[in-house]
């Protein structure tokens, strides 16, 4: 297979299944991020986002890592032409966060610095039990950089996420589910039914509402009050002409269950 963007061999495999995109990552021996890898993901995702047939976005790795970090051999060329290069890394994120739909991230085993990083734009964090997570960029004499310092903080609080940063420290998935950073953690051998169970049922749901949902939760985290509740009415009345939302009430009135077909 080769890269959509030409030359270089895929690294990204795509599944569609149930409404469910897969986007498995595979790039041994670590999943190591690299200008490549992020053109791919930079090609792949917008057609994700925008396929109606989507209706939920899971990423994960293989073998024993989700994503090592950043290649430390490309790292290595400290100019700022290179780490400009590499902070498109942010731009994949973006894309994740902005998604109209659910986005899983499957961690299913080693999420290290950028590979954490990635996981912090994902609406739902699963890891497997023998998961490991961490920030562990300061002992390269670097910080996390490429979404980390900004997005740890607004999920786990200043002090403990600026305190994970300083130490570098490698969390297990049962110490990472114990202060926010995973939602959910299950044993290695249910990982992949319990994330494809999950992602099938987040799937079913009224896809357009959760996108109106996750834009306008976005859009209000910094404002004031009242700006926000402007934020909020926007996306109500975006969301009670949809399709899905005359289902949901009429299948309650006719107590059954709704079909969501996120229009």
């Amino acid at each position: 297979m080769t890269s959509p963007s030409g030359g270089a061999p895929s690294v990204l495999t795509v599944t569609v299944d149930e409404g469910v995109a897969t986007v498995t990552i595979d790039r041994p021996p670590a999943n190591a991020v690299d200008p490549a890898m992020i053109q791919e993901f930079l090609d792949v995702l917008p057609g994700l986002s925008a396929d109606p047939a989507v209706r939920c976005i899971v990423l994960t790795g293989t073998g024993r890592f989700f994503v090592a970090g950043a290649d430390i051999a490309v790292m290595r060329d400290l100019s700022l032409a290179n780490h400009v290069q590499m902070r498109r890394w942010i731009e994949v994120q973006r894309l994740l966060e902005e998604a109209p739909k659910p986005v899983v991230a499957a961690i299913n085993g080693h999420a290290l610095g950028g590979g954490a990083e990635l996981t912090l734009a994902c609406d739902l964090r699963m890891a497997a039990e023998t998961a490991t997570i961490g920030f562990p960029e300061i002992g390269l004499g670097l910080f996390p950089g490429a979404g980390g310092s900004q997005r740890l903080p607004r999920l786990l609080g200043v002090h403990r996420a600026r305190l994970l940063m300083m130490e570098g420290r490698r969390l297990s998935a049962a110490e990472a589910l114990e202060i926010g950073l995973v939602d959910d953690v299950v044993p290695d051998v249910q990982f992949a039914d319990a994330v494809a169970n999950r992602a099938r049922t987040l799937a079913a749901r009224p896809t357009r509402t959760i996108g109106l949902l996750k834009q306008a939760v976005e859009a209000g985290a910094h404002r004031d009050i009242d700006a926000a509740m402007d934020v909020e009415w926007a996306a109500v009345q975006q969301v009670i002409a949809t399709e899905d939302a005359a289902e949901g009430l009429q299948a309650f009135l006719d107590k059954r269950e709704p079909v969501f077909r996120g229009r």
